[in-house]
């Protein structure tokens, strides 16, 4: 085999390109800076169990796994930073009992691309908000997701909003059985209604007609009172509605707001309010997100936690382009005397390329040569 070859859904990142998704990143980065959030660089590679938990099946087959010579255990190459940093919250700072707003950025691997065009190798950038767990950490978070995507050219952003807690809610006064309740689960997830139907025939009303309502309830804010009209009265249902709500208040004059109170593609570790990112021209989220509360309980503290994260792959073709300006050329027999000189354009922020055969003016990419002209270096621009 051609050993230049790479794997399925694995891609390098060329020069100009490669300059673009790093100017995107630091720029969120600077963002997330400057909103309080604190960086953090966890390891792309620690013990399996931190990085997955028993119950999520779907996060424990996107993780490649192998054996560590050195203890022996099972280590886990990270398909998703969240846990990392819960990990992160949850012990290594475990002395902060307010608000802890950390953010990453960083390559993770899928042993599975999420869709045909994802690629395994995503560069995930997120901000995750713990110790509070009222909506308004939710809008923080849900802003600060918007900012990023619009810093970067995206543009008529639609949010897609759902919550977890509201098929957790039917599911419990059901008294669904554990392994019915995951079928059903599964079968909303992919809006399958012949299944869900079947699944849900022998329960209870109202529960029976809740479930099969929930497919139905999507679009506009409006949905949320036909929501009221059609689920029964729990507190986990009227406590979603009332944060679903808030959201439409929040950010409903910034972005166009649609509701599915049968979106449930979250990952497991999620508890409550699920949202995504969707504009025209991509056919998958460009950014998801959503509360997580106790994520950092198997890591011995459980707290709020709310968060959104994006694959700033995904956003390549539309990253605002690097500044053009050319640089300078110099000639390697020069660099021994000038090397002064060099150093202090470099520090000024220019390009100074040493051109060792010879080469022209446009192969290089240069408009000015460096020479010693009238007993100094001066920059004299090519005709």
């Amino acid at each position: 085999m051609r050993n230049w070859l790479l794997p399925e859904h694995i891609a390098d990142i060329l020069p100009a390109t490669a300059r673009q998704v790093e100017t995107a990143k630091a720029a969120m980065l600077e963002l997330f800076r400057v909103s309080g959030y604190e960086l953090v660089l966890p390891p792309l590679v620690e013990y399996a169990d931190a990085l997955v938990s028993d119950d999520d099946t779907t996060l424990d087959l996107k993780t490649y796994k192998l054996d560590d010579h050195l203890s022996g255990r099972q280590l886990g190459l990270r398909a998703d930073i969240t846990p990392q940093v819960a990990r992160i919250d949850a012990h290594l700072l475990s002395s902060r009992t307010g608000v802890t707003r950390l953010c990453y950025a960083g390559s993770v691997v899928h042993a599975r691309p999420g869709g045909l065009m994802s690629s395994r190798e995503p560069l995930q950038v997120g901000a995750e908000l713990y110790g509070y767990a009222g909506i308004e950490a939710d809008v923080e978070i849900i802003g600060l997701m918007l900012d990023a995507l619009q810093q970067v050219g995206v543009q008529q952003v639609r949010l897609d909003v759902g919550h977890i807690g509201i098929f957790r809610g039917l599911a419990a006064a059901a008294g669904l059985a554990a392994d019915v309740r995951q079928e059903l689960f599964s079968a909303l997830q992919a809006k399958d209604v012949a299944t869900a139907a079947e699944l849900v025939a022998g329960v209870a009303e109202p529960y029976r007609s809740a479930f099969l309502a929930l497919p139905e309830l999507y679009g506009p804010a409006s949905v949320l009172e036909k929501a009221r009209n059609r689920l029964p009265s729990l507190p986990e249902i009227e406590l979603a509605l009332m944060q679903l709500s808030a959201i439409a208040a929040a950010v409903g004059d910034r972005v166009q707001v649609s509701f599915d109170l049968a979106e449930l593609r979250g990952d497991a570790y999620h508890t409550g309010l699920m949202f995504a990112a969707y504009a025209p021209g991509w056919s998958e989220a460009l950014a998801r997100g959503g509360r997580y509360d106790n994520v950092g309980r198997r890591f011995g503290r459980a707290r709020p936690a709310t968060g959104f994260s994006l694959d700033l792959r995904d956003l390549v073709r539309i990253l605002p382009q690097r500044d053009s300006a050319q640089g300078i050329k110099l000639a390697a027999r020069l660099l021994p005397q000038a090397a002064a000189r060099v150093a202090e354009l470099r520090a000024a922020g220019e390009r100074v390329i040493i051109d060792y055969l010879g080469e022209s003016a446009d192969a290089l990419n240069c408009d000015r040569e460096l020479q010693f002209v009238a007993g100094e270096w001066q920059l004299v621009p090519f005709k």
